[in-house]
């Protein structure tokens, strides 16, 4: 059964990979329940609420991309989405919760209309070879970068932005030590691909857990929730206490619609599409590019269901209680362990909901433990550089912006924006718009990402 839904045999992958790949997936991806909560909270929502609506929408979501598209990509709730929910509508603005999810509710019905009438494959097709690489490359350089930081490798700075973690302070057994152990699960991470060990990202990140176990049993690692440092010992295994979830589910429709203007909501679900469809956009494109899922045109066959399984599972998050819901680039993690069809996405799908019931496990695992597979990661997928022609400088500087401005933007979204805007005006400056065949829908989006940035 399993052949005939997921053509195991057809992508070269077997039972056992794929199965290994969801988990390697969800363990990258698990840092979504303890973070998201926490975010929404500040927005007034119950925390509690909030990590169920997470688990069930990213359940949704993944199954729908397993069984529409087939494809290994896994989706939750998105980063950068819920602080523009919580800090800007909510704290910022002033509105409602229920008022950010109803916006978030329209938003994604939009996504199933442009979805179903071909205007996001449209744009997915319309991007550059040279670019869907770039993206993929940058948005390695992106995670490894997310890792660094959730490890506290790297810090803020107020002389440089950021700097290196000091081994040195009060602070050491806290974020020195997990540092030191991030350090410690790259180097065996990268120790087991070396040796081609099958499950190597998820043996490294179990490994630097435990790891981390033993030192605070031996007190070598004190958490110091103050410094974002906790416990990595489980409070425990099972939580059968699901009351919380009533007062996130449906409370999309309970907004007071004559309390809010309307130039506003369209200002707030505007700025929830934009962002949503071009991280989903370079999500897919990075990730397929990464699994050499492009055909010979740089297209991705049955796009459009991936995108409609993206669009259906924000309203489904909405109606649950929870930001915006979109494919997560965390996915290459399972694709780098051999992940290439939906069996991949369903075993991380059924995690997330499993992770209801066993959530005190789930969010005991500790950041820098998760670290190590996104700096991995990462160094996959930069890998794909080589595939840009750095001889024709009118895609390769373009590219190159594109890369090196997603992490330092810290945003999938603005490098495509200055990937697309860059390609487009070089091309045509310097004549080359019938040799690289600019088409319509390049100038409308670099026309777009233009008045973004004068009047976002």
């Amino acid at each position: 059964m399993l052949e005939k839904f997921f053509k195991l045999q057809q992508n070269n992958t077997t039972v056992k990979t794929e199965v290994i790949a969801g988990f390697t997936t969800f363990m990258t991806m698990a840092y979504i329940l303890a973070v998201n909560p926490n975010i929404l909270s500040e927005a007034g929502m119950d925390p509690s609420g909030v990590l169920i609506a997470t688990a069930l929408a990213s359940f949704v979501g993944t199954l729908l991309m397993a069984f529409l598209a087939n494809y290994p990509f896994a989706l939750a709730p998105g980063m950068g989405l819920n602080a523009y929910f919580a800090y800007t509508v909510v704290i910022g603005m002033g509105y409602t919760w229920q008022f950010a999810l109803f916006a978030v509710f329209i938003e994604g019905i939009l996504f199933i209309i442009l979805s179903l009438t071909n205007v996001r494959e449209a744009i997915f097709n319309a991007i550059p070879a040279s670019l869907k690489v770039a993206v993929s490359a940058g948005i390695g350089l992106f995670i490894a970068f997310i890792g660094l930081q959730d490890a506290k490798l790297i810090v803020h700075s107020d002389a440089t932005l950021v700097t290196y973690q000091s081994f040195k302070g009060e602070t050491f057994h806290s974020v020195g030590v997990g540092a030191i152990l991030a350090l410690i699960g790259i180097l065996i991470t990268a120790v087991l691909l070396v040796k081609q060990v099958k499950g190597g990202i998820l043996i490294g990140i179990l490994a630097t857990w435990l790891l981390g176990i033993f030192c605070e049993l031996t007190g070598i690692y004190v958490p110091s929730p103050d410094a974002g440092m906790y416990s990595v010992i489980p409070s425990g295994i099972v939580s059968l206490d699901f009351s919380s979830f009533k007062e996130t589910f449906g409370a999309v429709f309970t907004v007071d619609f004559g309390s809010f203007k309307i130039w506003d909501f369209a200002i707030i679900m505007f700025s929830f599409l934009f962002v949503d469809l071009f991280d989903t956009l370079g999500a897919l494109i990075g990730l397929s590019a990464k699994a050499d899922m492009l055909d010979d045109e740089g297209k991705l066959p049955r796009v459009r269901p991936a995108l409609l399984s993206d669009a259906i599972a924000t309203c489904v998050g909405a109606l649950f209680g929870t930001s915006t819901t979109t494919t997560y680039v965390e996915s290459a993690s399972g694709i780098t362990e051999g992940g290439r069809t939906g069996l991949t996405a369903l075993t991380t799908g059924f995690l997330f909901l499993l992770s209801v019931i066993f959530s005190p496990l789930f969010l005991s695992i500790p950041s820098f433990a998760i670290a190590p597979a996104l700096v991995i990661v990462g160094f996959y997928m930069i890998g794909s550089v080589a595939k840009i022609d750095f001889d024709d400088m009118g895609d390769a500087i373009p590219a190159f912006l594109c890369i090196i401005a997603m992490p330092l933007a810290y945003s999938i979204s603005e490098g495509i924006s200055i990937g697309i805007i860059s390609w487009t005006i070089i091309n045509l400056v310097t004549g080359k718009a019938k040799e690289k065949k600019i088409s319509a829908l390049m100038y409308l989006l670099t026309f777009l990402f233009i008045l973004k940035y004068i009047f976002l």
